[in-house]
């Protein structure tokens, strides 16, 4: 179990709009440590997460430009929590497959 903090950002590709965190890099050396092998499709992780009283099962992404893994927000999530871009969230992640 990991808990941190860290502020939204949008992310924009050619269809679709991601809404995300980025681990902090000590975090993120760790879980790369600890997953080796164990990562899917794109070196994702699956993960449980919470933020405030939501919780929900996805995956964290590594993201080569900024040197960690990044974490997606569903709309559901910041809507419940009333967050957006550049609001600090309080995180907490739990790899499921370690």
């Amino acid at each position: 179990m990991s808990d941190f903090e860290a502020a939204l950002w949008r992310e924009t590709g050619r269809i679709v709009c991601w809404t995300l965190v980025s681990l902090p890099t000590d975090l993120a050396d760790d879980i790369l440590d600890r997953a080796g092998p164990c990562s899917r499709g794109f070196g994702s992780l699956r993960v449980d997460a919470t933020i405030g009283g939501s919780d929900w099962r996805t995956s964290i992404f590594p993201d080569s430009k900024r040197g960690t893994y990044v974490l997606p927000i569903k709309e559901a999530v910041r809507r419940a929590e009333g967050l957006a871009p550049g609001v600090t969230a309080k995180v907490r992640i739990v790899l499921v497959d370690l």
